[in-house]
């Protein structure tokens, strides 16, 4: 094999692969990045056995081939280069790179060990969304939950398929998140709804390497899913088990409603809850009278703090505890510059929304009652 390839071509691919391949000892060539080429240029691909990612470049073909050679490796040698045109050849497994002042040889393993990149079976069947959308989509609801051994469905996020809208809701028990992507932002070619469950990582791999202008195309067969654009693509392992029925989790009804400004709640979250203790717990005191929320922080050995913030209320006046991580977290994923903040005492949980805006919700649950 021999190759002259770009460097800022390689350096970009190489970001968009560096969370995919494997630290398993028992297959030291998951450690590696395997280089193939064809007709129309240079295919980069690494995988863990979750998740294989596959990156195109551009690049001249002098003579087609492949090879591996450590990823890490690899990567660190590109990035301090600083000539753009690179020759790479490959010999006995081994990987040359060139440039006009600098040569390295570095080990490599046969190619034909590499793992096989599974396919899709409905290769001709697809949903296509625009990038951004996935990926804001995706960044809302995987703030709801966490990486769980004990409970896979809980460390997903549930992708549910109609024809008149996708669903994308991820919970670990204490929050919940869903977003709703309405059919007039997305095309399909599949006739029937389906449900997946998207493990959190491939979900956290997929916002991070879309582009927002690129156009994303997801298959899906029974035990896989897979995402491409124009130069990459992302193929991983479904969770099997059953997402959690959450509908009764959403609150009804309400005992007082807040409007309050996001990024003025999101401050005074920030600042009351460096006096929270270690679990950054705050009290959040809705005082109709007032038109205002008072939130409040205070541990023993520290001090106490009271943060004030005047906002549109409806209903009765309560005052409930929450986990200020997991308040900010819901609030930042809002779109909308105004943040409704509903709370039902009764069932002891906050939803949160954007003013006007019903795509997205989330729930939380409170720490105390009043």
């Amino acid at each position: 094999m021999k190759l002259i390839l770009i460097k800022s071509h390689i350096k970009d691919a190489l970001v968009s692969l560096q969370r995919s391949w494997g630290e398993n000892t028992n297959l030291p060539i998951l450690k590696n990045i395997l280089i193939t080429t064809s007709d129309e240029g240079v295919l980069l691909t690494t995988t863990n056995l979750e998740i294989a990612t596959q990156v195109f470049i551009p690049g001249k073909v002098i003579q087609s081939g492949s090879a591996t050679t450590s990823f890490t490796v690899f990567s660190s040698l590109i990035s301090n280069l600083h000539s753009e045109r690179l020759n790479i050849d490959a010999k006995n497994n081994n990987i040359e790179v060139k440039t006009d002042n600098y040569s390295a040889t570095l080990q490599g393993l046969p190619s034909a060990d590499f793992p096989l990149i599974p396919k899709i079976k409905n290769n001709n069947i697809y949903i296509e969304i625009k990038g951004a959308l996935l990926r804001e989509g995706l960044n809302q609801t995987t703030t709801a939950t966490q990486f769980s051994d004990i409970r896979p469905e809980l460390a997903s996020i549930l992708f549910d398929f109609s024809l008149e809208k996708i669903t994308l809701a991820a919970t670990d028990s204490f929050r919940l998140a869903e977003k709703i992507i309405p059919n007039t932002h997305f095309t399909s070619l599949f006739k029937d709804g389906f449900r997946a469950l998207i493990p959190l990582k491939t979900a956290h791999e997929v916002a991070r390497i879309i582009s927002d202008q690129d156009p994303v195309k997801i298959y899906k067969d029974e035990h896989q899913i897979l995402f491409t654009t124009k130069n990459i693509s992302l193929i991983s392992r479904l969770t099997e088990g059953t997402f959690p029925d959450y509908s009764s989790v959403i609150p009804q009804k309400y005992t007082v409603e807040t409007v309050i400004k996001k990024d003025e709640f999101l401050d005074a979250l920030k600042v009351t809850s460096a006096l929270g203790g270690k679990a950054g717990e705050v009290r959040i005191q809705i005082s109709p009278e007032q038109k205002a929320v008072h939130v409040r922080s205070s541990d023993q050995a520290i001090g106490e703090n009271t943060y004030t913030i005047h906002a549109e209320i409806k209903g009765k006046g309560v005052e409930v505890g929450f986990n200020s991580h997991y308040l900010i977290e819901g609030i930042k994923a809002v779109e909308s510059p105004d943040v409704s903040f509903v709370v039902n005492q009764e069932e002891n949980k906050a939803l949160i929304r954007g003013k006007g805006n019903q795509s997205y919700l989330y729930v939380v649950a409170s720490l105390l009652k009043a």
